[in-house]
């Protein structure tokens, strides 16, 4: 197909079209503020994970409202939820489902399991034998799930955010690398401010703290909205600028950076796409039909910090994935 066919039959969208379909989404982020106290990265990158059809991979120690945030995000999209608290005793069947015997028909008949959901919280996933984290990532990555000798599909929009405690690493099956690829994004959640925490004993410092959400999109409405995201405009300035950013961490001293030794694996080209396509959702986020390099630099660090790999020289110099991602931000030329 041509450039000129293409032009013609997705005409360049208008900001005001932008505007509109981007503002249930905008509301989504105030009403789950409601529960949510000063997590807005967190709200948006959830968001931008659904808009984009990918998974989100959270690092943050307990009691940071990771649960409370997917759960608010259901409510206001008015979609089934699920938590699944990962454990060393978990089984695939535990997660997907299983075959059942019935003796009054003298067959067996599929029982799903919790993953047959829309948003699934995948509590501490790397307590789970690898088993399990493989039988998740095959539902993330293929969107359908196997059971016996029939296949089902995941119903859309399909989000895991999987969480990761930084502390506490006993007994655990850390994610290898080519299963962390596969996440859009991963966010590392922080404590809240003075200010904020202040909201929060104010807010929650009661028996009762239940908060009234109002459903302010749909799953239609998502799948909508993607349509529109995958017209948001990237110049090939940007374009050029993306793939630099990730060629930068295989090939640093080409960019002039002092890298050299640091890095053991640079990024896929899984992150050239997904870095493009969370770029086009914070554009549509901000009403706008283009991508500018702010969008860009506003969401790299969570799409390329978990693909980068340090050497063992990196970590005798304490320099880590975040570090060496800032670096090449400031180093690689905007256009």
């Amino acid at each position: 197909m041509s450039d000129l066919t293409s032009q013609a039959e997705h005409p360049q969208l208008s900001s005001e079209e932008i505007r509109v379909a981007s503002e249930p989404f905008r509301r989504i982020v105030a009403e789950v503020g409601k529960v949510v106290v000063g997590q807005e990265i967190l709200i948006r990158r959830m968001l931008t994970a659904l808009l984009a059809g990918g998974h989100l991979l959270i690092e943050g120690v307990p009691g940071l409202a990771k649960t409370t945030a997917v759960s608010s995000l259901a409510k206001a999209v008015q979609t089934d939820f699920q938590r699944l608290q990962f454990t060393p005793d978990l089984l695939p069947a535990d997660l997907i489902g299983t075959q059942v015997y019935r003796p009054q028909d003298q067959a067996f008949v599929v029982q799903k399991g919790p993953i047959f959901s829309n948003l699934i919280l995948a509590d501490e996933i790397n307590r789970a034998p690898a088993k399990v984290q493989s039988a998740l990532l095959e539902a993330m990555q293929e969107r359908q799930v196997t059971i016996g000798s029939e296949t089902f599909p995941l119903a859309e929009p399909f989000l895991v955010m999987a969480t990761q405690n930084p502390v506490e690493q006993e007994g655990t099956y850390p994610l290898p690398e080519a299963q962390m690829d596969r996440f859009l994004m991963k966010v590392v959640v922080d404590y809240p401010n003075r200010d904020e925490e202040l909201l929060i004993l104010r807010r929650m410092s009661k028996t009762d703290k239940t908060i009234a959400l109002n459903a302010v999109t749909s799953p239609e409405e998502i799948l909508s909205a993607r349509k529109y995201v995958d017209r948001i405009h990237v110049s090939a300035a940007i374009e050029e600028y993306i793939v630099d950013l990730v060629m930068a961490s295989r090939k640093p001293v080409a960019y002039g950076l002092q890298l050299e030794g640091f890095i053991q694996f640079g990024a896929s080209p899984r992150a050239t796409i997904n870095l493009t396509l969370s770029a086009k959702v914070e554009a549509f986020l901000d009403g706008r039909s283009f991508v500018t390099p702010q969008d860009v630099k506003a969401i790299a660090m969570d799409v390329l910090r978990h693909r980068i790999t340090v050497t063992y020289e990196a970590e005798a110099e304490e320099m880590t994935s975040e570090m060496i991602v800032q670096t090449i931000l400031d180093g690689v030329r905007i256009p």
